[in-house]
């Protein structure tokens, strides 16, 4: 078993919204949400494929790559309880 609890995709979401990422709106036909970020002019875009739920953990690094984060801070943005902390 992996260090690393499965996410789902509201979990995901829900740290993008805690690290002030917005979604962007979704265009018919793709199963594909993108959410941006601005910090310093410099523009932090996240592709958030839904159906591939539970996230492997190539693409949860993929996704923390593409916030500019660890996946330690993507799985922290998550655990407002602390329920994690052992993970780090």
């Amino acid at each position: 078993m992996s260090r690393w609890p499965p996410l789902t995709c509201d979990d995901v979401k829900r740290a993008l919204k805690v690290l002030e990422f917005m979604p962007r709106p979704q265009h018919s036909g793709t199963s594909h949400e993108y959410w941006e970020k601005r910090v310093n002019g410099r523009l932090f875009k996240v592709t958030v494929d839904c159906p591939k739920v539970p996230f492997s953990l190539t693409l949860l690094d993929s996704m923390s790559a593409q916030a500019g984060i660890s996946r330690s801070d993507l799985y922290r943005a998550i655990d407002k309880k602390r329920k994690w902390r052992w993970l780090w």
